[in-house]
């Protein structure tokens, strides 16, 4: 049986008269950039995600990027993060004229590991942009400690995790991009919360940063042609807004289910590999579903048994970011960062989306089993 690592047509029946209806409505009025549809699903996610305000980009490497400039990271500055995650998150510091900074990670979650991160902070440092990788959350309450202790900004690289949860040692759950001063979306369509095209968003509790991210996103611009400062073209495409204000009230069903799928995957395959260990005060989103070898033969053998098979699969990420090209100048090796090193060369990722059907998972997990 061919599986896909995702269906985009598989969740659609469900709701496309409601899809088709705003569209039309956006159509009808023909108010396709800043159009009402925009800042009505703006308003609409920061509520979901319990912060005061929300800003609709072009996409989640723009989110990143205005985050950064919104938050004061500027030329000459320092910012750690993952060296285990897609560039978008590192080029966007060095195009702000920002130095990427790459920390170790945890050999369990595969996020930012805090420890790593404090041996890594020097008086240029600025910023910590930890990714919860793969849907799973990072531990904020430390990271919020490091950024209190050394006067840094944290903006939570949320492109993988919107849903995600994490519950704080005061015992209150926040979801992920709630927690530092700025959270960064992605609503590329394969993500939890996905358009129907590029999209993004940054969220902040913060009246300033909101306020120029809002200039940020408009040449800069808050009344037309007058510019206080250089920005950027990114804003939410009016017809996109729509889409999102649908799907987002179908989405805290679709990550119920992505969980339940990955349950079914987690009791398939003990025994077999190492599945996602969710902590007791985390909600994974899963939006990506991944496994862990004990060896890269092991890990290889498995991918290849499963494409001969039809089965998709991805590596993500096969070569990690300071060993990338274009981070040469950095001087990154292996062996710097020992636990990235060996989680890039033992992991690959199942298909993940909510519509899985037992019988695909079964397909799958009986793929792996055989391949191992």
């Amino acid at each position: 049986m061919k599986v896909p690592m995702v269906d985009m047509l598989a969740g659609y029946p469900p709701i496309k008269d409601e899809i088709e209806n705003a569209v039309k409505g956006v159509f009808n009025k023909a108010n396709f950039i800043l159009g009402e549809e925009v800042a009505k699903f703006e308003k609409e996610f920061a509520a979901h995600n319990g912060t005061k305000y929300a800003i609709g980009v072009a996409n989640g490497t723009d989110a990143i990027r205005m985050a950064l400039i919104a938050s004061g990271v500027k030329k000459g500055d320092e910012v750690i993060t993952s060296p285990f995650t897609f560039i978008a998150t590192s080029e966007t510091i060095s195009q702000v004229g920002a130095i990427p900074v790459f920390a170790d990670i945890d050999p369990v979650t595969f996020n930012l590991d805090p420890k790593s991160v404090e041996k890594k902070i020097t008086s240029k440092t600025k910023a910590i942009v930890p990714v919860h990788l793969y849907g799973m959350p990072c531990d904020m309450d430390a990271f919020m400690a490091l950024a209190k202790k050394h006067s840094l900004i944290v903006i939570e690289d949320t492109a993988q995790a919107f849903t995600g949860k994490y519950k704080n040692a005061a015992g209150d759950w926040k979801y992920l991009g709630s927690i530092g001063h700025c959270g960064t979306f992605s609503f590329f369509p394969a993500k939890n919360l996905g358009a129907f095209g590029d999209g993004g968003a940054v969220t902040t509790n913060d009246e300033k940063i909101y306020e120029t991210l809002k200039q940020l996103r408009n040449h800069g611009s808050k009344v037309r042609y007058h510019h206080e400062m250089e920005g950027f073209n990114s804003r939410l495409d009016t017809v996109q807004a729509a889409v999102l204000s649908v799907r987002l009230k179908h989405v805290e069903k679709w990550t119920e289910m992505r969980n339940a799928v990955a349950a079914k995957y987690a009791a398939a395959l003990k025994g077999v590999c190492v599945t996602p260990v969710v902590p007791a005060n985390a909600r994974h989103s899963f939006n990506y579903y991944t496994l862990r070898f004990d060896s890269k033969a092991k890990r290889d053998a498995a991918q290849k048994y499963l494409t001969e098979q039809q089965i998709a699969n991805q590596i993500y990420y096969p070569i990690a970011l300071h060993l990338q090209e274009a981070y040469a100048h950095l001087g990154g090796k292996r062996g710097d960062l020992p636990v990235c090193d060996a989680v890039m060369d033992t992991v690959f990722s199942l298909p993940m989306y909510p519509e899985l059907s037992d019988e695909q998972i079964k397909v799958v997990t009986d793929a792996v089993k055989k391949a191992v």
